[in-house]
């Protein structure tokens, strides 16, 4: 009787990594063949190559060496002729030194200045400076001139027969200005009798209707010149009558002016029950539109193309229909606008 042989069972791990990375026989014979066939790839470029016959590169370096030579004996250097010729200026003198001793500012030349160790054109700048303010009197005048070179004028100060700083000025009289209307203008006789450039403006002034009002009337405002009381009566005839005193912020000039503004309303009035000119919108050209300050271009040339597609405007409301009409400014139009 034959004994039983029994098998010891493997271990986890190894049956794990045989179970993952083993190969059967059939997948270990055609790694082997790809394996070979890498090498005999890599290897047939060496094997198939042709030898190549040796290179000398002398004669191509004597070759490329010739034609240089022969090019470089042909260049000729390019000459450019300048449009603007160069301007020799002529070379100035040396100045010989002197040796430092006492002197006059106010009657050195700017050759003596030069000969104390000044650039040239520090010595012309500072006899020019001179004679403009008439002279030096001291030597912070000539400490100013621009240009003087710090170490120079420390250099030459102890020899300059001037006093170091400007005499103090004398104090100004006092100005008695009670005697004078008003300290703006202190030149101007006082009294009645002497005529002002500008007429001086009424302190108390009675309120006065807007729409009425002429340029004149408008300048006895304080603030109120002839340009801008001109620009309110133009403006107050392009809109056809003031209805409300804050209109008058609408002006151009007097949207930055509050103040401008509130001197107007204080003197002013709008006349209760006041009419004001009424624009036809069905009849009145493109030209008469746009001239109101309300309508401008832009919208006078829409209402008119509207009213030609569709008809004439019945009421205000009917205005809505143009989009770029918006509602502040239809309110503000409505009381000028007839149908």
């Amino acid at each position: 009787m034959k004994p039983v042989l029994v098998k010891k069972p493997q271990p986890a791990w190894r049956r794990y990594l045989r179970r993952s990375f083993g190969f059967s026989r059939r997948e270990t014979s055609g790694f082997v063949v790809l394996l070979l066939l890498l090498l005999l790839w890599l290897v047939a470029p060496l094997l198939l190559r042709p030898a190549l016959p040796a290179y000398d590169p002398a004669p191509d370096r004597q070759q490329l060496d010739q034609v240089a030579a022969t090019l470089a004996a042909q260049r000729q250097p390019r000459k450019f002729i300048s449009r603007y010729p160069r301007r020799v200026y002529p070379r100035r003198p040396a100045v010989p030194q002197v040796a430092l001793a006492p002197f006059n500012p106010n009657t050195l030349s700017a050759t003596d200045w030069e000969a104390r160790g000044l650039p040239g054109y520090v010595a012309k700048r500072i006899v020019h400076f001179r004679d403009v303010i008439g002279g030096f009197k001291a030597k912070a005048q000539i400490k100013r001139t621009y240009g003087f070179p710090d170490s120079v004028y420390a250099r030459l100060a102890p020899y300059m027969q001037l006093p170091d700083q400007l005499p103090p000025r004398p104090p100004r009289p006092a100005r008695d200005y009670a005697t004078y209307p008003d300290r703006r203008f202190p030149d101007r006789a006082a009294g009645p009798t002497t005529p002002g450039r500008f007429p001086r403006k009424p302190t108390n002034l009675a309120a006065f209707n807007l729409n009425t009002a002429d340029t004149t009337q408008l300048m006895q405002i304080r603030g109120i010149g002839r340009g801008l009381s001109k620009r309110v009566v133009d403006y107050r005839l392009r809109l056809g009558g003031f209805i409300r005193a804050d209109q008058l912020g609408e002006i151009y000039s007097l949207r930055d002016a509050p103040d401008l503004v509130d001197s107007l309303r204080k003197y002013t009035f709008v006349a209760p029950g006041f009419a004001p000119a009424l624009l036809e919108v069905n009849t009145a050209s493109f030209e008469i539109l746009q001239a109101h300050p309300y309508v401008g271009k832009r919208l006078a040339r829409v209402v008119v193309a509207f009213r030609e597609q569709h008809g004439p405007f019945r009421q205000a409301d009917d205005l809505r229909q143009i989009r770029i009409l918006d509602a502040e400014t239809l309110d503000k139009l409505r009381p000028y606008l007839r149908f």
